[in-house]
Parts: structure tokens; sequence; C-alpha cells
């Protein structure tokens, strides 16, 4: 009876948490298919009257989705791939090789986990005026690699230091340099920590709106969020495409985690755990 009990609570809290992860996702779409009416009146738990299909046709055109699009998936891919690399250097560098200050350098990117984004807007602003690529794209992609470099050495770190050191010893017996055993060995075996930073970075980077409203001004340049201001004008709000352009710039997000969900906790577990 006690064993039936625990059972059970544990099946309500997972019900619970299952209804609260899910149910922002049922009220957005709702939302989407919703008129300005119907939102306006206050039902939030009410479906809509008439299902308003057209509101994901204006979001496609009057929100500029392609190209915000674009500019997204090249933030995002540049960011991921130096993010990858450098990462993966600098944890393979600390992990194995005999550095002096090799757990102060540790240290201070463990630090670079702790900073807020929103403390170095006013400094980057600077810096990136004086070295003349505001309004840009590098002065995004610059602060992304920046910030997500930290969590990616954390978690790559932890997973090389698992990896026994034989093979490597093999290989530099064999005549194989250092960047041939990083290239041939290390990257190949670290696919599922690779795997989890590539999609935490893409989470982040994708939904990122504070910095790249600082830096960015440029129509053409502008990212996926910006298209929410496509339809607020002086006088009235279209709630309904606003709605429904989330709904198109969430969906990449939610896809590529549901596919993947699986490598990210293999990947932190492997990162987290074994180092």
């Amino acid at each position: 009876m006690k064993f039936n009990l625990v059972k059970g609570l544990v099946f309500l809290l997972i019900a619970v948490l299952v209804v609260t992860q899910l149910y922002p996702l049922f009220w957005l779409l709702a939302y989407s298919l919703k008129t300005n009416e119907e939102i306006l009146g206050g039902q939030f738990f009410a479906l809509p009257a008439h299902w308003r299909w057209e509101n994901y046709q204006e979001a496609y055109h009057n929100g500029h989705y392609l190209k915000y699009l674009g500019n997204s998936v090249f933030v995002t891919a540049v960011t991921m791939i130096c993010v990858i690399l450098l990462s993966s250097m600098v944890a393979y560098a600390i992990s194995r090789f005999k550095i002096r200050f090799g757990p102060a350098v540790m240290l201070v990117f463990l630090v670079g986990m702790m900073i807020p984004m929103q403390a170095t807007l006013l400094p980057l602003m600077k810096i990136f005026k004086f070295i003349d690529i505001l309004n840009t794209h590098g002065a995004l992609i610059l602060p992304y690699i920046a910030f997500q470099m930290p969590i990616a050495v954390f978690i790559l770190s932890g997973f090389i230091k698992s990896i026994p050191t034989e093979m490597e010893e093999s290989a530099f017996i064999d005549g194989a340099s250092v960047y041939r055993i990083f290239r041939s060995i290390i990257l190949p075996i670290s696919i599922p920590p690779v795997m989890t930073v590539c999609i935490l970075t893409f989470i982040t980077i994708w939904n990122e709106y504070i910095m790249a409203a600082t830096f960015i001004s440029s129509e053409s340049l502008k990212t996926l969020p910006f298209g929410v201001y496509s339809f607020v004008s002086q006088y009235s709000v279209n709630y309904g495409d606003i709605g429904a352009f989330m709904v198109m710039g969430a969906a990449p997000v939610i896809l590529i985690y549901f596919i993947l969900s699986d490598k990210i906790t293999k990947g932190m577990v492997a990162g987290a755990v074994k180092g």
C-alpha cells in the first residue's frame, strides 16, 4: 500500500510537470488561430471560434519571415561552428596538456558562466563602435561565441578527461602529431558532448533578442525575434499574427529538440558525471 501511494505521488508529479510544460505550447497555438476580439476578450482557455489559418499566411508575408529566418540561420550556424572548434581545442589542451596555469584557465571559463549577458552591453557597444563592426552580424557572432564558450569548455573537458590516454599514446608512437590525434581520435569520440553543445548553443542563440536589438539597427540584418514588431503599428496590434509568427519561430527549436533530446541527456551525463 505504501508503494502504491509513492507510485501515485510520482505519477501525479509527472502529470503536473507535463501539463505545466505543454500548456504554454497549446496556449500559443490556440492564440495564433484567434482574432483580436477573442484574444482581448480574456478567455485564455477557450479554443478559437473560427480557426484563422490566414494568420500564418499574413505572418509569413508581413513579418518578412524568410529574410529574418536566413539571418538567424547564418548567425546561429557560424556561432555553432566557431564554438565547437574553439571550445574543443581549449578543452583538449586543458585536459591533456600539463599547462602551468591550466586550472586557472579553467576557473576563468567557469567564472564566465556567471557573467550576465546584460552586464556587457554598454562596454561591448563602445568596443564595437570603436572597431567599426556595429550594425553587422559580426557584432552578434563575437559575443555569442564568448558567452557560449564557458559551458562548452566545461562539458567537453569533462568528457575528454574520461577518455583513456592509451589510444593517444599509441598514435603518438606511430608518428601522429597532436593535431592529427585531436582530429582523428578525440573529435570522433567526443560526438555525444559535441552534439549537446551544438543543441544548447542553437537554442540559446536562436532565441536571443537583447544583444540583437542593441547591436543591429539595419532592417536587412535583423534576426527572427524582430519579426514580432512587424505587426505592431502606432494605433493597432495584430495579436493573432504575432502568435502565428512566434509559433513559426519556435517550430525549428522544438522540432530539433525533440529529435535530438536523447543526445542532450547523454552528452550532459558524459561531460558532467565522467569528468
